[in-house]
């Protein structure tokens, strides 16, 4: 060793148990090696100026974390060191701050960096201007805006942030962008584990990805497996639908999406919305299912279309979208509303079909009752089958199919007790331009039963006969003339001559008492609706100050150590983070919902 070095060696000894035997709160920093001791006392009073050499940076140690720096000057007396020019700091395996100037007080523990700044540790790497680093508390904050990369997790950028190293929890504030290889999220406060990568999105929020666009002011996102849950006011963009809810859960893997509690489901392209409490939207296979008060709504300039079932299914392209509506289906427009067990309707044909599902036996009794039926103004129409067609362009019925066991009635307009019925194999209707069946064709074992009246109204007789076929002209629902061809027989009664038991053809069930006269009456046959109560996730926790009262004691105790040797301000407090107006901001989600729970792990919330 030569002369130089054993004299500076030397000098630290000395200097070391000078200052030992003194009352220390906290242990002293400690010089490891430095290449150049001077002293300045006109510009810094009372420090040691430590640069490096050729050989190595100035080594400063303090509770088990290593500190290296081109140049320091330690105020040893205050337990205080200014480091400048490529500085680093390690803790540990865990902890290595570089940045190009840093302050440390070895009793507040707390590190002041500044100039690009970068904190590494095994789970994320932070980027700022300044950095605070409170070495008691394990938290690193900063508040001029930084940058957060977690490798497959992406980069996130925010005013403010705050990491919490025991848990690995990232805090951010303000302007908070998180972008990685498959989305990107927007958002004003954000909880962000580095270790699960799962985030907490509170205040208004976007998640975009190549798929979809999920908007909420309360979600969850775990962005290695690519799924998460959007809660409050929560809204996903597909394309061209528009999925709300109460609830939304999505996999942007399978791009798929289920929602819950007062969903509607938006497509922009054919004007409809479906409605229900639980859905499920696969986007690949372009098909949605709903449930629980399901309503489909065709939209249509002059009159919507209202389908309502159990449950409803959407399938097909944009320009093909198939509609299915599974058991208890009814459809009400204005003028015209129908019931059967199932209900097809295609928006490109414009084809609807009410169907007899073959569940239930020909013979039960509730089998007749859920036989598909149909009401424009005063007609009744029931059949096996029923097939309406419409022109998507006019938005107008242009003709109606019943096949198999046509039964079409109405009701006699001064008797008390007459129907006027026809019944065959198959029927044809046609529709006038104000929706209005106008023209109707019974083929194939015609029967019929007809109140016959004259210009006054006045009753001439029961007119009941068979034929091949019957064609009938209607005006405002009521018959206007009619032809019979090939007729079998016929005759016509006076009406007290007319037996009672000939009053009704077989088959006859007049069922007006099912006849939905508005869109609320679609529901009035449904079960109480229940909905289960959403959980959700917890309320936002806003971040508390970073200066919080332990760290103004332990400044408190560094400036009453200063001021023991010295009456200066103590230079543990010179660089503290003033309180901003963002860091106290809260949000509050305290809204129930009448939802279903959802089941996220929480369990570092």
């Amino acid at each position: 060793m030569n002369k130089p070095q054993v004299l500076l060696f030397i000098l630290f000894i000395s200097l070391g148990t000078v200052f030992s035997g003194q009352a220390q709160s906290k242990k002293k920093i400690e010089i490891e090696y430095a290449g150049k001791l001077t002293i300045d006392e006109e510009n810094y009073p009372g420090a040691k100026i430590l640069t490096r050499d050729d050989a190595q940076q100035v080594h400063i140690v303090h509770g088990g974390a290593n500190m290296w720096c081109d140049k320091a000057i330690h105020y040893s007396q205050e337990n205080f060191i200014e480091a400048y020019g490529n500085v680093n700091i390690k803790q540990g395996d865990t902890i290595n701050v570089n940045s190009q100037y840093v302050e440390y007080s070895g009793i507040t523990q707390l590190a002041f960096a500044s100039g690009d700044v970068v904190l590494e540790d095994p789970n994320s790497t932070i980027s700022s201007d300044t950095l605070y680093f409170d070495r008691v508390k394990q938290q690193a904050f900063y508040r001029s805006g930084g940058t957060v990369v977690k490798d497959s997790s992406g980069t996130i950028t925010s005013r403010i942030g705050r990491y919490y190293m025991d848990i690995k929890k990232y805090q951010f504030v303000k302007d908070v962008v998180m972008v990685n290889n498959d989305s990107k999220i927007n958002s004003d406060y954000f909880d962000f584990y580095s270790d699960t990568g799962h985030a907490y999105l509170f205040g208004p929020s976007t998640i975009t990805t190549e798929n979809s666009k999920t908007y909420c002011e309360n979600g969850f996102y775990d962005t290695e497996n690519e799924v998460g849950y959007a809660l409050k006011n929560a809204r996903i963009d597909y394309d061209n639908r528009i999925i709300e809810g109460d609830s939304l859960y999505f996999d942007d893997t399978r791009k798929f999406a289920s929602a819950s509690n007062n969903i509607k489901v938006t497509d922009t392209i054919n004007k409809s919305i479906i409605k229900g409490h639980y859905a499920e939207v696969f986007k690949e296979k372009d098909s949605l299912f709903i449930t629980k008060r399901a309503l489909a709504i065709t939209i249509q300039e002059k009159d919507s279309v209202y389908i309502h079932a159990d449950k409803i299914m959407v399938t097909g392209k944009e320009d093909n979208r198939i509609i299915n509506a599974y058991y208890n289906a009814k459809i009400y427009k204005s003028d015209l509303s129908g019931k059967s067990d199932s209900i097809f309707s295609s928006q490109k044909t414009g084809l609807t079909k009410l169907i007899n599902i073959s569940r239930f036996k020909s013979g039960d009794k509730f089998s007749t009752k859920r036989k598909p039926i149909m009401w424009n103004l005063e007609n009744q129409m029931t059949g096996d089958t029923i097939h309406l067609i419409s022109n998507n362009e006019t938005e107008k019925i242009d003709s109606l199919l019943v096949f198999e066991n046509a039964f079409i009635i109405s009701k006699d307009t001064i008797s008390d007790n007459g129907y006027n019925q026809i019944y065959g194999l198959r029927l044809v209707g046609l529709f006038n331009d104000k929706n209005e069946l106008r023209q109707v064709d019974i083929t194939k074992n015609a029967e019929s039963i007809f109140y016959a009246r004259n210009d006054l109204q006045e009753l001439i007789g029961i007119d009941k006969a068979k034929s091949g076929s019957i064609s009938m002209l209607f005006a405002d629902g009521e018959i206007e003339e009619y032809t019979r061809y090939n007729q079998i027989n016929g005759n016509l009664y006076p009406e007290s001559k007319y037996p009672e038991k000939e009053r009704f053809l077989k088959g006859f069930d007049w069922r007006e008492e099912e006849r939905p006269r508005s869109v609320e009456d679609l529901f009035k046959d449904d079960p109480p609706l229940n909905l289960p109560v959403i959980k959700g996730l917890d309320d936002y926790i806003p971040q508390e100050d970073f200066v919080d009262q332990a760290m103004l004691d332990r400044v408190k105790q560094a400036e009453d150590h200063a001021k023991t040797n010295k009456d200066t301000v103590s230079k543990a407090s010179r660089n503290l983070p003033s309180k901003s107006p963002t860091d106290s901001l809260k949000v509050s989600n305290k809204k129930e919902t009448h939802q279903k729970p959802v089941d996220v792990d929480k369990s570092k919330k």
